[in-house]
């Protein structure tokens, strides 16, 4: 019988995502590919540093531990060759982390195996790659490098936090926003509150976390969720029901009316803040974690 990852979340990582690269980087952009691949045998028994998804990888990890034989997989998605690759495969041995399945794809853009391996969630440092693993439909964010070192979340508990528009949902009512202002949108939301939204880019994720929560008790659940959004009345009446006709659980909804988001992902205590602004990223980033989902119309060229 083929194995397959039925009942579990799986999430997808780069190399570059999971581990420092930085160093790597710069001698492949200075060097060249050859010298590049020289300093990765010469350093594979040299440990990488953690990079920005390590804290979150290392957390829904450890979630298996509490539930046998389902839970969470990891797969690493890496340009790399299996041969400069082998040194992430030694740090991932260094630091303990569970994670058995790769895809090297020695130079080429690794998006293509996220529908293979049917991740939920595609994490890089590559925009390319992030937007066509999107152009396919599978949730995926840019993991932006803080300005400073954001807070650390040193709580077991696992907490991520969304953006709504152009992410959970589609960007419909975004357009109706950039197009012709607050007061339409208003205006819209109200006319549709009733009316559920579709489904974004991270809908197929949430549900994926959503299923995984409940497999726990709701007071020993080791996983949180949050939406914050810039929303606010009347236009969260939509929000809610859509979000009760997906049958989907969100345990905290912040609806800021476009007040700064980074000090309520602060005191959400957030592992990753996922939003289609990348503006909106840096600035989360200064507290925590940010994934950049460059999708719908804010990302649109021109």
């Amino acid at each position: 019988m083929p194995i397959t990852f039925d009942g579990k979340l799986v999430i997808a990582t780069s190399s570059s995502a999971l581990f420092d690269l930085s160093e790597s980087d710069r001698i492949f952009k200075q060097e060249g590919l050859d010298a590049y691949r020289q300093y990765q045998i010469d350093n594979e028994d040299t440990p990488l540093e953690p990079g920005e998804a390590y804290p979150l990888v290392k957390k829904l990890l450890a979630i298996n531990e509490m539930i046998p034989g389902a839970g969470v997989e990891v797969i690493l998605l890496s340009r790399n060759s299996a041969d400069t690759g082998l040194r992430v495969f030694n740090a991932i041995e260094h630091w303990g982390l569970p994670i058995t399945r790769a895809a090297f794809s020695g130079g080429k853009s690794p998006y293509r195996y996220v529908e293979a391996f049917g991740a939920h969630l595609f994490l890089s440092t590559n925009p390319e790659d992030v937007r066509n693993a999107l152009e396919l439909g599978y949730a995926a964010a840019s993991i932006i490098s803080p300005s400073k070192s954001p807070q650390k979340n040193l709580a077991t508990e696992l907490k991520i936090a969304f953006d709504g528009d152009a992410v959970l949902f589609s960007d419909e009512s975004e357009q109706i926003y950039q197009s012709q202002g607050l007061e339409a949108f208003t205006a819209s939301e109200r006319a549709a509150a009733k009316t559920p939204m579709r489904g974004g880019p991270f809908k197929p994720f949430l549900q994926a976390l959503h299923n995984l929560q409940s497999q726990f008790e709701e007071e020993l659940c080791p996983i949180r969720t949050a939406l914050v959004t810039a929303r606010s009345a009347p236009a969260h009446e939509r929000v809610v029901r859509t979000l009760r006709n997906w049958n989907i659980r969100i345990d905290e909804s912040l609806f800021l009316g476009g007040l700064d988001k980074g000090a309520f992902l602060k005191a959400f205590g957030a592992d990753v803040f996922f939003d289609d602004q990348e503006g909106h990223c840096v600035s989360a980033s200064e507290h925590v974690a940010a994934g950049h989902v460059p999708h719908g119309v804010a990302n649109k060229a021109g």
